[in-house]
């Protein structure tokens, strides 16, 4: 089934391996978060990919993160993988990612970098790292941007601060070392990942 009202969270699953990808995927998409990126600076990251997509089919949307140039975001686009994620703005990524009909979400943290990002086609903005922009800074910020923006916050957010971030404006999150870290059993990151989802719908 296509996936309906996914929540506006993205599982970043850096430093899996190709054997534990999918099963820590089922456990990630169980809990609710279906939108999943490998970071390329991870074991063999787009066999990991390959590996998702075919298990995960149409209830997760999967990609890369650590994307940085546009062969890259080819080589993702041929494993399967249908999102693109980075930590800076690069307007030639973004360009290839949305001719290829991926999402594109950019890293930004100034005003300039998210307006270039949205010039090239972006479909939304990581703030990243959010921990160092501070809340106050995303306020800033947000209040520039186009209505209708999508900005995610990453880097520093986990079950601690998700009510602050709600609350404040943003839209989503991404979730590194409190959703999973290298080695961790899908048993363990599926209770990470219900009480991420838990925390975040309740903030």
């Amino acid at each position: 089934m296509p996936l309906l009202e996914p929540l506006p969270l993205i599982g970043i699953l850096r430093g899996i391996t190709p054997e534990e990808a999918v099963a820590v995927g089922e456990a990630v998409v169980a809990a609710g978060i279906t939108t999943l990126e490998v970071p390329l600076n991870s074991p063999e990251p787009l066999e990991s990919i390959r590996r998702l997509v075919e298990a995960l089919g149409e209830r997760a949307l999967v990609g890369a993160g650590t994307v940085l140039t546009v062969s890259q975001v080819c080589e993702v686009h041929a494993a399967g993988g249908r999102l693109i994620v980075s930590p800076n703005c690069r307007q030639p990524v973004i360009e290839a990612t949305r001719r290829l009909g991926m999402q594109s979400w950019p890293g930004i943290v100034t005003p300039t970098e998210a307006f270039d990002a949205l010039d090239a086609g972006a479909t939304g903005l990581k703030l990243f790292p959010a921990v160092q922009v501070g809340i106050d800074g995303m306020q800033a910020l947000r209040a520039v941007l186009p209505r209708g923006t999508k900005l995610y916050a990453v880097g520093g957010i986990d079950i601690s601060n998700f009510s602050a971030w709600r609350t404040a404006g943003i839209d989503g999150a991404g979730l590194g070392g409190a959703l999973y870290r290298p080695g961790q059993p899908p048993d363990r990151v599926l209770d990470q990942a219900d009480k991420l989802v838990a925390s975040w719908t309740s903030a």
